[in-house]
């Protein structure tokens, strides 16, 4: 969760150096290319129109995998992946990011899809949730409502899953957890903060820049203006602000292979789902930046929801904790923290770092194969329900 506007000094000075480097890195090799297969000026106008074209044009993001919609309520569908799987095992429910993009990210292609990675470690009965865009009805949807639908679908999966959470759906997931301890068999974080401002916290100096004296005033402007929600192009502005040269990198490379059809494929089908935005409930918004942000206080135990008191220390499941070493987004540390706050015992934590960034924690081939697999092959072991024994014939 970002401000749209103010700078933060260093950080966006180091970034700004950082995409003039790109820009220029990039524009070399496309006139490299260029020279290779000696293009005409007409030419290179009409790599720059098919460049901009491919930049500019974008369509909804869609889902890889079959599934089916059980159900629609208000801030979220619940989707099924278990392809009529009735295996003996508890099943698992997902909780996306939700920060103006689709969720379908967890199922991002048929090679790069955490749902099917779930099910091929053994755990056949699989569930999303998918976050709705705030409409009308939903901008004053609250935390409460969030924790609601996640209740209701755990309730509709036979009160006892397996919950997997990633960035946003994690501390949401977490919430859950410490909430209703009982009804989680395990519980998976990738990417998540828990604690907001351990480790290099990028994102929360932002909001200190952007809240000068505690004040909120910039962020309810922002869902003022945007009608009692957050905009989902404002949420993607503030990501890119945050490293401007992942942005000029991704387009000045595209420019640079603009005759190669299978990078143009693969970043269109990027670019399809990081922009295709939807909006956040302005409610639910503000509540995230004050409240873990700027205060955090998940941590420190200080968050009520409908009257009870939220404490990490209730959570006593198999911790499953999934971080990148160079997200920027959260860094190891802010998810690592939870095994320093819930009262699973040590030998039943697992903690793993993958290589690479935010993102690719989600639908990167390496974390897929290297990381998700085989930490849900240990939920899978932890998941085995007892096959039910004959009913005893009494003899007459």
């Amino acid at each position: 969760m970002t401000c749209a506007s103010a700078p933060v000094g260093p950080i966006i000075v180091d970034d700004m150096a950082g995409s003039w480097e790109s820009a220029l890195t990039g524009l070399t090799e496309y006139w490299a290319g260029a020279l290779r297969r000696h293009a005409t000026p007409v030419e290179v106008v009409v790599d720059a129109c098919r460049w901009w074209r491919t930049a500019t044009r974008r369509e909804r993001p869609s889902w890889s995998t079959p599934n089916e919609v059980v159900w629609e309520a208000g801030v979220a569908r619940l989707r099924d992946f278990s392809q009529g799987s009735r295996a003996r095992v508890v099943p698992t429910l997902v909780l996306p990011p939700q920060a103006g993009h689709d969720s379908c990210i967890v199922d991002y292609n048929a090679q790069q899809s955490q749902m099917q990675t779930i099910r091929a470690a053994g755990l056949p009965r699989v569930f999303t949730l998918d976050w709705i865009g705030a409409r009308t009805e939903t901008k004053d949807a609250g935390i409460a409502d969030y924790l609601a639908v996640v209740g209701r679908a755990v309730d509709d999966l036979g009160g006892h899953v397996n919950l997997v959470g990633d960035c946003q759906g994690g501390w949401l997931a977490t919430m859950f957890a410490a909430l209703a301890p009982d009804a989680v068999n395990t519980l998976t974080i990738a990417g998540a903060p828990i604690d907001f401002h351990a480790g290099e916290p990028v994102i929360h100096r932002w909001v200190e820049s952007c809240t000068p004296g505690g004040s909120l005033a910039l962020y309810e402007t922002l869902v003022a203006a945007g009608g009692g929600v957050l905009r989902g192009e404002e949420m993607i502005r503030g990501f890119i602000a945050l490293r401007p040269q992942n942005e000029v990198e991704r387009q000045i490379t595209l420019l640079a292979n603009i005759h190669d059809e299978e990078h143009v494929r693969r970043y269109r089908e990027f670019e399809d789902w990081f922009k295709h935005t939807q909006d956040i409930p302005g409610r639910f918004y503000l509540w995230i930046v004050e409240k873990l942000f700027r205060d955090n206080l998940l941590i420190k135990e200080r968050i009520e929801v409908d009257g009870r008191r939220l404490r990490l220390s209730e959570i006593a499941v198999p911790l499953y904790l999934l971080a990148g070493e160079t997200d920027h987004i959260t860094p190891p540390a802010q998810v690592f923290e939870l095994a320093e706050h819930a009262s699973t015992p040590p030998a039943q934590v697992t903690r793993r770092i993958a290589p690479g960034g935010h993102l690719g924690l989600f639908m990167g081939h390496a974390s897929l194969r290297d990381h998700w697999t085989p930490l849900m092959a240990q939920v899978a072991e932890r998941s085995q329900l007892r096959p039910r024994r004959p009913r005893a014939v009494k003899a007459s």
